[in-house]
């Protein structure tokens, strides 16, 4: 169907941290048929836009980073401005994109690429890096806090593509639930608006014949689901995300991310989020995703990889 004056352009806004991963996240755009530009600057926003708009083009995707640093702080401005004042609607959504501090320091070096805000005339080049990417931090926190953020600390590339494509899909929806398990001990995810803490519950890695499955396999489910504690707890989060999700949604957020975790990241926390999610979606989009699942060793994982 060919767009008519009236029909939203989907505009994809990529930014985040030097080393996160945004080259990989447009491609994965570029793939479902995004038209998408590298480093554009935010002064030839609008100007790009009208271009497009003028052209027809349902889906635009754009990455935009420090490397316009002197012009970011207006960026928000001009968004703003943008949508108002259009030719053609247009349906924003801003991916950041981000990763630790000690997860980007590895990725430049492995590469050997200079930082953008790096000093090449430093004498500690360690050093320099660390300030550089904290700098970055400190210009681009404006708009992580106006975006959908995604931790890509421990995820493969393969990975990061089929959440941007998945994510990306649910983006009409008011607002779009994403749960997430993880293991305590790979840390907690840089993305998460809510965290809930279910190490205290029965561990099925401690029943021989659970140990090697997840919480998406069914004995698993069906222990954890014979457990007081567990129906309590998963009780207690739906109704604190029954109450407080209707006022985020007031508040104008578009995605909430709630991160479940237990100590390996493969039976409590993978089980709870996809009860959560379930109980969810009949009332709001839902995502799941399960960040330790490259490592699971069960039948489920085995599953997952070969789809």
């Amino acid at each position: 169907m060919t767009p008519t004056t009236d029909t939203p352009i989907h505009l994809v806004l990529i930014t985040g941290m030097s080393g996160s991963g945004k080259s990989v996240a447009l491609t994965a755009l570029e793939d479902v048929g995004f038209y998408c530009v590298d480093n554009l600057p935010p002064e030839l926003l609008e100007s790009f836009i009208e271009l497009e708009q003028s052209h027809q083009a349902p889906r635009v995707a754009i990455a935009m980073d420090v490397r316009s640093a002197a012009s970011l702080p207006g960026l928000p401005r001009r968004l703003a401005q943008l949508q108002q004042h259009a030719s053609r609607p247009v349906h924003l959504t801003t991916v950041f994109l981000d990763a630790t501090t000690e997860t980007l320091v590895r990725r430049f070096s492995e590469t050997r690429r200079l930082h953008p805000l790096s000093l090449k005339q430093a004498h500690d080049q360690h050093r320099a890096l660390t300030d550089a990417i904290e700098h970055e931090r400190e210009l681009l926190a404006e708009l992580r806090e106006q975006a959908l953020v995604l931790d890509t600390s421990l995820i493969r590339p393969t990975r990061l593509r089929s959440q941007i494509k998945d994510l990306l899909g649910a983006t009409q929806a008011p607002l779009t639930l994403v749960f997430e398990s993880f293991a305590y001990k790979r840390g907690i995810p840089m993305d998460a608006d809510f965290v809930f803490d279910v190490r205290m519950l029965p561990n099925p890695h401690y029943e021989p014949e659970l140990k090697a499955l997840s919480g998406l396999d069914a004995p698993v489910a069906a222990y954890l689901a014979a457990q007081p504690e567990v129906v309590q707890m998963e009780q207690q989060i739906t109704g604190f995300l029954g109450h407080w999700l209707p006022l985020m949604l007031r508040d104008h957020r578009s995605y909430v991310t709630v991160a479940i975790g237990c100590t390996g990241g493969q039976h409590r926390s993978v089980y709870l989020v996809e009860q959560l999610a379930s109980a969810f979606a009949a009332e709001w989009s839902t995502r799941v995703r399960h960040r330790e699942d490259d490592n699971w060793p069960g039948p489920a994982s085995q599953a997952a990889e070969l789809n």
